[in-house]
């Protein structure tokens, strides 16, 4: 294997800066509320609110200033997304079951969490199609109370239209105009407004991230993300066109994204360079886009499939492409992805928007354990077990033995007292 391009830098660094910057915010708002979630907006977002909340009437206004276009695709999107959420659901069953020790009954149910909170990324571009990820999969999930948040738009002063009309389409049960570490921790401890709530969900900035470290445990959250990824996997088979824009796909995003490209072919490698150069001066976000492949872009030449699976295997992309002349044989080596697109078809691009799997996923290696939001996310699979005088009898001897090497006295004991 041979480095043909490396990221200047490949370690993500503690910001102590950072980190006390947003326990102050997190603090303020604990203790102030809607106040301080306010003064904050205007703060950092330049838009004095008077009401963190958006109205109903607020919602069907967006409608009308946006094109009906983008309502009908999103619509589009939204069935999409709802169909494979809700295929995803009826692989969950609940279980009860005879042990195999008389008189004892044991099970689980899956239990919807009762409350979430939606986060929507709003800084560069509007991206309505998170919201879809997010508040459609928590609706299929079951979830009664579903919030949704995102900063205001400096164009609008509110929360962009398409991402109000996106919300709506999804279903969100309430609207909050607010961002950043601020809206984490109002949906963390609650304030005047907001009520509230168990689990927060969908992707941010860094400091939506650092807040949402610091507040895990007393909320649930869904991951911590980083810069988003992807890695392509390419043989002398793949069309260095679709290559070199589907790696500026990824690094337009923002100047952190990051592309790999891992390839069998210099040839290849010398096609897309080229052609990145081309595409970057087409593109109105070719200069993001340039930053990022120039700062994080990786370019490794291998020798054979093989060691192409075992390099993808071992750096866990978030988004993970496979362009090969053996795409299904290679991808059913891949073990480690957020989401996996096979073939020269299949750009990030559909997963992102409309083919229907969530777009909100582990990024950092971290899908080495974890995985994206699914409706799974949102659903407790909680035991129980239903044990009569005859299961109690037959499981007692084991029970107090094992209590008694761990010296906790009153777990012996009540077994001791139902049997004896």
């Amino acid at each position: 294997m041979k480095a043909l391009k490396t990221p200047k830098s490949s370690s993500i660094q503690q910001d102590h800066e950072l980190i006390e910057t947003v326990a102050g915010i997190v603090k303020q708002v604990q203790l102030e509320g809607d106040q301080a979630v306010m003064e904050l907006t205007k703060k950092f977002d330049g838009i004095d609110t008077g009401s963190i909340r958006v109205s109903s009437q607020e919602i069907k206004n967006a409608y009308n200033l946006v094109e009906k276009a983008t309502i009908e695709h999103l619509q589009y999107a939204a069935a999409q997304i709802k169909f494979f959420a809700e295929k995803q659901l009826e692989c969950l069953k609940s279980v009860e079951v005879a042990s195999n020790v008389a008189g004892v009954t044991l099970g689980h149910r899956l239990i919807p969490v009762k409350s979430c909170g939606a986060y929507i990324p709003g800084g560069r571009y509007p991206l309505p199609s998170s919201a879809l990820m997010s508040i459609i999969t928590a609706k299929v999930a079951g979830v009664k109370r579903v919030a949704a948040c995102c900063p205001p738009s400096r164009e609008h002063q509110a929360i962009h239209p398409a991402v109000l009309v996106a919300m709506d389409i999804a279903g969100a049960d309430e609207v909050y105009l607010m961002g950043g570490a601020q809206a984490i921790a109002a949906y963390t401890y609650g304030t005047q407004t907001i009520d509230k709530v168990d689990l927060i969900v969908g992707p941010g900035n860094k400091f939506v991230n650092e807040a949402k470290r610091q507040v895990m445990g007393a909320v649930g959250i869904d991951s911590l993300a980083g810069p988003s990824e992807v890695l392509i996997i390419a043989d002398e088979s793949a069309v260095p066109e679709y290559v070199a824009i589907d790696l500026l796909a990824q690094c337009e995003h923002d100047p952190s994204a990051r592309g790999i490209l891992v390839t069998t072919s210099e040839k290849l490698v010398a096609e897309v360079e080229a052609l990145l150069k081309q595409y970057v001066d087409m593109l109105p976000t070719g200069q993001t886009a340039a930053k990022a492949w120039e700062d994080n872009g990786h370019i490794l030449l291998v020798d054979d499939l093989e060691e192409a699976i075992a390099v993808a295997n071992e750096l866990a992309p978030e988004h993970l492409e496979v362009q090969t002349s053996k795409d299904d044989e290679v991808s059913k080596a891949l073990t480690n992805y957020g989401s996996l697109f096979i073939g020269k078809y299949t750009p990030v691009s559909f997963g992102d928007y409309v083919s229907g799997t969530n777009h909100i996923l582990p990024t950092a290696g971290t899908a080495k354990y974890s995985n994206g939001v699914w409706v799974g996310t949102f659903i407790k699979t909680s035991f129980y077990q239903k044990v009569s005088a005859e299961g109690a009898k037959n499981l007692s001897a084991a029970c107090m033995h094992l209590a008694s090497v761990e010296g906790l006295c009153a777990h012996q004991k009540s077994v001791a007292l139902r049997v004896e």
